[in-house]
């Protein structure tokens, strides 16, 4: 029987168990499950190319010497099996490819296969992420049939394409734009299409990566239109709510705001800047988010609780391991190290950890680093009554900078731009910073050659656009934040000749991507006082 007929059936209480009861087990049950499932995939890889490789030609016999003998893994480690679709190689016959970005414009995009296995657990834990995002407790949840959904996230081939095709097999969600119509869109006109007919219609869930569903929310003035023929097609129930609202907003002398038109059940929001955008999407749709992750390797791995105070890992996704951020940084700096690594039983609170995930149900991926870094926040939720480690998820790696869930620069392809750029740049550093309205940006200091030209005659805005130039070129997803969002992605600040090697002598190196805020501070004061001497 589909999902929403046992909601019509009122099969709630049935529902939750199934899909929303892992909340109710012990950590000791959790970690039976991991290691019981992990057993199940060692034996598949066991049995294919791929996994041989891996393994180099030893299956491990138990968790333990899977964990002391198995190295971990990148994307290079799969490239030329995945990247040529060799179906025959792996551990179970794909249903589906799934695509993204690699890294900018350095490398090609990167596949991954889905088995018929591991699409049904990311259905199921879709599911669960709806009725927690439409919950107010445990057991509570109030999506149903019909629903209008806003969905501002990409298409297929993009993991997060899937989940409408996935969850229709179960619920019959009125998705605005329909995938179908959608998929022959553009990403900005897919959300302007899709808040029209919501504006029109009506919503009860919204879906997005949170940058967008905060760019969304702020054009919604734009979007609303002018004059009688913004109402032609306007269900009168949503025409009342409109006319009350506009009403109201004149009274108050404020803009229009969702939380004025839409009674929301549901707002789900990913992307690495989740936190920074929570609690403004609160105020103005009137609805707490829940933020939930989800990625193309891993699939659909956290979601957050009814409590909304950090998210916890779907058990039946992935076996999951913990690299400490002292590990972590010695395997950067170190190629080749590697890192020990820890369970959810082993967690510390308050620590930060890289997650490293080996796929479950036929994935191809085996104790492969995320570059995805998680601050354990506890290790259970007294007050709600779930036992198990709480997360909360930072940013990505300290060598990759990602901008809005857009793209993702690394210090090859920061170093590769100037190079194509042939500006006469000495040294560098980049690091990620908010505007003033928490929009997320890279942020450039470069040093010119002395032997170039005259510093003081060389603007910032003109280098800026010599590298912006290139950054589109070399990165359509760059590209695309200036589009689709209204982001400007690049500050450039250009500091004195000769700043970057007294910086080194008065404190040693400098990290070079993501630099740590009070060595940038120190780096142009250093700066400054040579303009000023």
């Amino acid at each position: 029987m589909r999902f929403d007929e046992r909601v019509k059936k009122k099969e709630n209480e049935s529902l939750w168990n199934e899909y929303c009861g892992f909340l109710d087990l012990d950590l000791k049950s959790t970690m039976e499950i991991q290691q019981r499932l992990l057993m199940e995939q060692i034996q598949l890889l066991g049995n294919c190319r791929l996994g041989k490789r891996l393994f180099s030609g030893q299956v491990p016999q138990s968790v333990d010497e899977f964990r002391n003998r198995v190295r971990l893994t990148s994307y290079e480690d799969y490239a030329d099996t995945l990247l040529s679709r060799r179906r025959q190689d792996l551990p179970s016959e794909p249903s589906v490819w799934i695509e993204t970005t690699w890294e900018g414009g350095r490398h090609p995009v990167k596949a991954a296969p889905y088995s018929e296995k591991m699409l049904n657990t990311f259905r199921n834990n879709t599911l669960a992420c709806l009725m927690l995002a439409s919950s107010q407790g445990r057991g509570d949840f109030s999506i149903a049939a019909q629903d209008k959904v806003l969905y501002g996230v990409a298409p297929l081939p993009y993991a997060t394409g899937l989940l409408p095709h996935l969850l229709e097999e179960e619920i019959a969600l009125e998705v605005l734009p329909s995938p179908r119509v959608a998929q022959s869109m553009s990403f900005k006109e897919r959300n302007v299409t899709g808040f029209k007919m919501g504006m029109k219609q009506g919503l009860d869930i919204f879906f997005a990566l949170s940058a967008v569903a905060y760019y969304i929310s702020m054009a919604l003035q734009e979007a609303k239109g002018k004059g009688a023929s913004s109402l032609l097609g306007v269900h009168p129930k949503m025409l009342v709510r409109m006319l009350r609202a506009r009403y109201q907003c004149e009274k108050e002398h404020r803009g229009l705001q969702p939380r004025d038109l839409f009674k929301m059940k549901a707002l789900i929001v990913a992307g690495t800047d989740s936190r920074y955008y929570k609690d403004k999407l609160e105020k103005l749709w009137g609805v707490r988010p829940l933020e939930i992750f989800a990625g193309t390797e891993p699939t659909c791995i956290a979601t957050e609780s009814w409590a909304r105070n950090g998210m916890y890992f779907f058990p039946d996704s992935c076996f999951y391991e913990f690299v400490p951020e002292k590990e972590m940084m010695i395997r950067l700096s170190q190629p080749g190290y590697q890192p020990k690594t820890y369970l959810l039983d082993e967690l510390t609170v308050d620590e930060t950890y890289e997650l490293v995930v080996t796929v479950f149900k036929g994935g191809a991926f085996v104790r492969y680093l995320t570059g995805d870094c998680y601050r354990c926040l506890a290790m259970e939720d007294r007050e709600n009554h779930i036992e198990l480690p709480r997360f909360e998820f930072v940013d990505r790696i300290p060598t990759l900078i990602d901008i809005a869930g857009f793209t993702r620069i690394s210090e090859k392809s920061i170093q590769d731009v100037i190079d194509l750029s042939k500006l006469a740049i000495e040294d560098w550093i980049a690091l990620k910073e908010y505007d003033e309205q928490w929009r997320p940006y890279l942020h450039l200091i470069v040093e010119m050659k002395k032997s170039s030209v005259d510093t003081d005659a060389l603007n910032s805005r003109l280098l800026k656009s010599h590298l912006q130039a290139y950054f589109t070129y070399f990165d359509s997803d760059y590209d695309d934040l200036q589009k689709m969002l209204g982001i400007d992605p690049l500050k450039v600040t250009i500091v004195c000749c000769g700043t970057f090697a007294r910086y080194r002598q008065q404190n040693g190196s400098i990290q070079k991507m993501n630099a740590k805020k009070y060595d940038v501070l120190d780096l142009l004061a250093i700066s400054r006082g040579s303009r000023e001497g």
